[in-house]
């Protein structure tokens, strides 16, 4: 750096471990055995199949924060609830308990605790007992049929949290967090 210049801002991009989940053509299994909120629950919805115990809780809280979620938030979410389930639950923050998750399409199963591994594992097993390259095949023609660019928008994610992070919204949201109070946002 020379006298006072910024260091250069990495390139807007899709993070690699979404990519991997998202490119993935090895079935992927979330088992969710207690809250899935902000990555946790992008985690999740990276995942092909989603079983929950009966306690977990699902919600993207990034709003909350004053950011925005990542790219399984935006695109994967809207895809399982539909556009106004996501946009609820996107915009508003809140977090739902398990079966309204399983009511609204955002897992596939809830089972009790001492259940969800070893359905997780069941469904395993029968993924894995069929044919690899047929598997890996539906994989690829999934993500050609629903998904978006992923590329396109992680970089406009990872953009859109660059200017976020930014805020005063943002910074009031985490202090108040932390403070354990309401958060008074004032759209700067």
């Amino acid at each position: 750096m020379h006298g006072g210049d910024a260091p250069p801002r990495p390139e807007p991009r899709l993070t690699p471990a979404a990519g991997a989940l998202l490119r993935s053509d090895v079935p992927v299994i979330a088992a969710v055995n207690g809250p899935a909120v902000g990555w946790g629950m992008e985690l999740a919805l990276m995942a092909d199949l989603r079983i929950a115990w009966t306690r977990a809780r699902f919600g993207e809280l990034f709003v909350k924060r004053g950011l925005c979620s990542d790219v399984a938030g935006i695109a994967r979410l809207a895809q399982l609830v539909g556009r106004e389930r996501a946009a609820e639950l996107l915009l508003t923050g809140e977090v739902i308990d398990a079966e309204r998750a399983e009511r609204i399409g955002l897992v596939g199963r809830v089972v009790d605790d001492e259940q969800l591994l070893p359905t997780a594992v069941e469904r395993a097993q029968v993924i894995a007992a069929n044919p690899p390259l047929a598997v890996a095949a539906l994989k690829r023609g999934l993500r050609r049929a629903l998904d978006p660019d992923w590329n396109d928008l992680g970089a406009w994610v990872s953009t859109t949290l660059g200017e976020l992070f930014a805020t005063e919204d943002r910074r009031e949201g985490v202090r108040s967090f932390l403070e354990r109070r309401e958060p008074h946002y004032r759209g700067r």
